[in-house]
């Protein structure tokens, strides 16, 4: 598909214009993020210590942000499915050009829906991590990947000539496991003994909304929300427990309670979910 083709309509020539937009404005925070790191760390009016802090705290907000405004763009833009696969493509060039894989890529139909921008990231990050997972489980010479529409999912196949070893309960295959369930997905493995193994993923185009923050039926303590708004903040566990006059012990104690509520691992993560959920 041609590059004019897939901005034929107004809408998806808007689409553009606004991603545009947005990333021109997270240059321009990440230009004042930087000056303002750089000026707190050059101050001769705070200490070593005081600096760090406060530089640690002006980047973590920053990275909030940053995390937010991406999930977001992410989700509000449509990538043709062609586009989808060329980026794909691009993805696993190293692998193709500097060993001895030989990677074949079936095309997916020109006319198939366009992919909404958060299946279309995913797709690219689970092929990935299943190439991997098969150049780790042995030594396969040749891998097929496939994608195709039925103008309701994404169907995503991808075969080796490998060990044929590799099952659906593989350590290696968790992380595309989890993400293929977040979009409500069907992943499965077939493999055979010596002849190789095929992955076949199933990516609902309209997968179901992600929730803001926690299910409704996990209530948060009012000191967890408290610090749950420090972390929205970019607070660090030293400065929430000066804020609240508790222990730091008690503060990382408080931050683990919400990670594991959340379902997340990074501070990052939670304080996305934090702003998400105070919108």
């Amino acid at each position: 598909m041609k590059p004019s083709a897939a901005l034929s309509s107004p809408a998806s020539r808007a689409l553009v214009i606004e991603h545009e937009r947005i990333v021109a404005e997270q240059a321009d925070r990440h230009a004042v993020t930087l000056e303002s790191v750089l000026a707190i760390l050059r101050s001769t009016r705070l200490d070593d210590r005081a600096a760090r802090a406060l530089a640690v705290e002006t980047a973590a907000a920053a990275l909030v942000v940053l995390r937010t405004s991406t999930d977001q763009q992410r989700s509000a833009l449509l990538e043709p499915v062609t586009g989808a696969f060329a980026r794909l493509r691009t993805d696993l060039r190293p692998l193709v050009r500097h060993g001895d894989l030989d990677v074949q890529f079936v095309e997916p139909p020109a006319t198939g829906r366009a992919l909404p921008g958060e299946v279309a990231h995913e797709a690219r990050a689970i092929v990935r991590s299943a190439v991997l997972a098969l150049l780790d489980r042995g030594t396969p010479h040749r891998v097929r990947i496939q994608w195709d529409c039925d103008g309701l999912n994404l169907l995503i196949g991808i075969r080796d000539d490998g060990a044929g070893t590799l099952t659906a309960h593989d350590d290696s295959l968790g992380p595309i496991v989890e993400r293929v369930s977040a979009l409500n997905g069907v992943f499965d493995v077939a493999s055979t003994p010596g002849w190789g193994s095929e992955l076949s993923v199933v990516l609902p185009l309209d997968p179901p909304p992600r929730p803001d923050f926690l299910d409704e039926a996990v209530d948060l303590s009012p000191r967890e929300s408290e610090v749950l708004s420090l972390v929205v903040a970019g607070s660090r566990n030293r400065a929430i427990a000066e804020r609240l006059g508790i222990s730091e012990n008690t503060a990382k104690f408080h931050v683990s309670n919400l990670l594991r509520k959340a379902g997340v691992s990074t501070r990052a993560e939670l304080a996305a979910l934090g702003t998400a959920r105070a919108q």
